[in-house]
């Protein structure tokens, strides 16, 4: 069912591509493969990546597994990795897993791409 497969928003600004994950929920396996799929072809080069959870209020922990791959790939690649509007209940699953101490975490995409000047 191609409705259901996780559906992205991707702006340029000056100094970072800007990733805003849509769906509300981020939990089915093919859901996280497709998230994947849209987002590592972004990683070319050495990029700033902001990644926006303002929408997101369920995600799985595969989903965590996903962000460290993205961000492996991007520290190869010499870039950033910002990650955003990120809820409450999710960034207790960060604190739980100490993932807060690995990723740049900010309220806002404004605030994240100021973070990378």
């Amino acid at each position: 069912m191609e409705d259901l497969k996780p559906r992205i928003g991707v702006y340029y600004a000056q100094n970072a591509t800007v990733v805003t994950l849509t769906d509300e929920k981020i939990l089915e396996d093919d859901d996280i493969k497709a998230l994947e799929e849209s987002i590592m072809p972004l990683i070319d080069g050495a990029v700033n990546l902001v990644i926006d959870f303002s929408s997101v209020q369920f995600l799985s922990s595969a989903v965590l597994g996903l962000l460290i791959r993205i961000s492996k790939k991007i520290n190869e690649h010499k870039g950033k990795l910002k990650l955003c509007g990120i809820s409450a209940r999710i960034y207790e699953i960060f604190k739980i897993t100490r993932l807060d101490e690995i990723f740049d975490i900010y309220d806002d995409a404004k605030k994240a791409m100021l973070s990378l000047k």
